[in-house]
């Protein structure tokens, strides 16, 4: 396992160096600058004026140099400074926005793992019986209900309509002047419609996938074996089918690891969270270049140690797999 480990580690290197490349000519390619929005929609910036930003920023520079100069910053946890205006760490503002994503995204995977898999379960249990269809429709929904709708369509009826829960942002007001239990009950009330929308959109093809691999396994020879020597239903699929069926499920929740930060993108966007995704957002229309990096070269390790994940747990939950 431990040399299993290293070899992992070490190939994650070249990875993760030819993610971060693709990534800054993708984003260097795309039309606009960081400089336009001060000089271009500025009648009184000058010609000069835009140049010695651009020097500033050293966007004057081939972007084979600018790449370079990113990766020696990068090599020593240097992800540079911001391009907007108050031109602070990167660090610093992935650092004051990670938790909150995490946080929120951790939640949000525990509900749908607690929702996704015994619904899943169930349906191929006990296929095409009413709870199935039910259950199948529920889950189209979840495919086909576009997560901004929904979103405003929560805000709209629980926020605006009834005045039950809050549409923006994680605190009150007055959340400072609040007791601790009133500080907790208020950061619920605030995630509580974006927690729906996460989970609303990610349990669908999660509990799919449980369906899908439970109903392969229970046709196995073995199942029927199982059956055959008389014992109970309830054993025959938690003890024998249960154990099978869920791997593959373990390789999808591996590859969720990278979600955490990608998937918050537009429900922190819509609810005014200040997460992640907002920042990218924000960062993505400002073309601010370092933010962008910053939290791509995150994303990116976080998608390697992921699959990792969900290799090592592939293998513990099923011995005859040796790494």
């Amino acid at each position: 396992m431990g040399t299993y480990l290293i070899k992992r580690f070490g190939a994650m290197i070249p990875l993760l160096f030819g993610i971060t490349l693709i990534s800054f000519i993708v984003i260097h390619l795309a039309p606009g600058e960081p400089t336009d929005l001060a000089t271009e929609f500025n009648p009184k910036a000058s010609v000069q004026a835009k140049q010695q930003l651009r020097e500033l920023y050293g966007l004057n520079k081939p972007l084979h140099l600018q790449y370079f100069d990113w990766l020696q910053r990068i090599v020593k946890f240097d992800f540079g400074r911001s391009f907007s205006p108050d031109r602070r760490l990167v660090i610093d503002k992935i650092n004051e926005r990670i938790w909150i994503t995490i946080g929120i995204n951790t939640i949000s995977l525990f509900i749908i793992v607690l929702i996704a898999i015994p619904l899943g379960v169930f349906s191929a249990t006990y296929q095409y019986s009413l709870f199935d269809k039910i259950s199948t429709v529920i889950v189209f929904l979840g495919f086909a209900v576009p997560t901004f709708w929904l979103a405003l369509l929560l805000m709209i009826l629980f926020g605006v309509n009834l005045g039950w829960l809050p549409i923006s942002g994680l605190k009150s007001i007055d959340y400072d002047n609040m007791t601790f239990i009133g500080k907790m009950l208020d950061l619920g009330r605030h995630i509580v419609l974006p927690l729906f929308v996460s989970v609303f959109g990610g349990f669908a093809g999660l509990s799919r996938y449980s369906r899908s691999n439970m109903l392969e396994v229970i046709r196995q020879d073995y199942i029927t074996t199982a059956r055959s020597k008389g014992l109970e239903e309830r054993t025959v699929i938690g003890k024998h089918a249960l154990r099978n069926a869920l791997l593959p499920v373990i390789t999808i929740l591996g590859f969720s690891l990278p979600g955490l930060i990608g998937g918050s993108v537009i429900f922190e966007t819509i609810f005014a969270i200040p997460g992640m995704g907002q920042l990218f957002y924000m960062a993505v229309m400002s073309r601010d270049y370092p933010v962008i990096m910053g939290e791509l070269v995150i994303g990116a390790f976080l998608t390697l140690v992921g699959n990792l994940i969900a290799d090592i747990s592939y293998a513990l939950a099923d011995p005859r797999i040796r790494l």
